[in-house]
Parts: C-alpha cells; sequence; structure tokens
C-alpha cells in the first residue's frame, strides 16, 4: 500500500469548518470578537472632562491666544482604528523655547504630572522635541504633551493661516490626551 500523501488532511477540513465559524460570529457581532480597539461611541464625558483640564489654560508670560484658535479644541479621532480622546490649545509666543520648557515642567510637575523621557534619543534638545508627561493610573490615565509649532504647520494641521502674532516668534501647541477607556498609555509607546 502507498504511503499517505497527505497525512494531515483530516485535520484540514474540521480547522477550516472552525476558522468559517469564528469568523461568521465576529462578522454578526460588529467584528468586537477579533478586535480590541476602541470606538468614539459614548466618549463625550471623558472629552469635556479633558477639555477642563487645568493645564490647557496655563501659559508663560507673554504667551497670546491665536484670535481664532482661541477655545480649547477636543473631541474623538478613530480614523486610525483605534480611538483617541484629546483636548488641544494653541499659543503663539514671542519669546525663546526654553522658557515654555522650563514653565511646564514646572507648572505641570506641581500639578501631578510626571515628565517622561524619550528612552530612544537622549540627545535632542527639549526645546526641539517637545515635552510629555502622564498622569493617572489604569482607568483615568492622561497623556500631557507640549510640542513647538510654525505658522505653515498650524495650517497644515489645523486649517489656520496665522495672523501677525506669529511673525516674532513661533508658538506651541499643549494636548491633554486619553484612551477611551482611560487605559494607562506612556508618552513612546
Amino acid at each position: 500500500m502507498p504511503p499517505r500523501t497527505h497525512p494531515t488532511r483530516p485535520l484540514a477540513l474540521p480547522g477550516a469548518l472552525l476558522l468559517a465559524t469564528a469568523l461568521l460570529a465576529a462578522g454578526l457581532t460588529g467584528c468586537s470578537a477579533l478586535s480590541p480597539f476602541n470606538s468614539c461611541d459614548d466618549t463625550a464625558a471623558r472629552v469635556k472632562e479633558l477639555r477642563s483640564q487645568p493645564i490647557l489654560r496655563s501659559a508663560p508670560e507673554g504667551a497670546t491666544v491665536p484670535k481664532d484658535l482661541a477655545a480649547v479644541d477636543a473631541g474623538c479621532v478613530d480614523d486610525s482604528g483605534d480611538a483617541w480622546l484629546y483636548a488641544d490649545r494653541v499659543y503663539a509666543f514671542p519669546g525663546p523655547r526654553q522658557k515654555v520648557v522650563d514653565f511646564y515642567r514646572t507648572t505641570a510637575e506641581a500639578d501631578g504630572w510626571d515628565l517622561q523621557t524619550a528612552p530612544a534619543d537622549q540627545s535632542a534638545p527639549e526645546t526641539t522635541a517637545g515635552l510629555c508627561f502622564t498622569k493617572g493610573g489604569d482607568g483615568d490615565a492622561l497623556l500631557l504633551t507640549v510640542q513647538f509649532t510654525t505658522a505653515r504647520q498650524l495650517e497644515i494641521e489645523h486649517g489656520y493661516e496665522a495672523g501677525p502674532e506669529f511673525d516674532s516668534g513661533s508658538g506651541f501647541e499643549i494636548e491633554v490626551g486619553s484612551e477611551t477607556d482611560g487605559a494607562k498609555t506612556g508618552c513612546f509607546d
């Protein structure tokens, strides 16, 4: 008798049926059986909490809020497949970037934020790389970033045509962000 040429064939059909059943069940449940991602559904209360963070209204002396960006922008973005909540504010600042760095290091740390450093590039100065802080634990974790921006970047990212407030310097954007469920997240994850 010739040897069997497909020793795994008896297992192929049950395996295929199991996979088909799993995919069908996932389809009927809106893919929740396969997807670990969160959506923006039912996040209004958490977005409101982010918008009310006092750090968003704290700025170094001399910083001004551009006329058309006066309100805190807040919302939920889920275009990457996993939702992210944010509240941010843009400021114009005529002074040196180091003054912004020093202000937020002091102000954020006094408010319980923990400064994080990038493990990959310790040589990048904060005046270029910006700052990142974390606060809270699993369930109420927040992320705070301070990034420097230019008039051109504001136009690209916000559709904002910067006025004369950016003529004598640059600006910065401060953002408080969170996972939809408040899961702990790091600056460099």
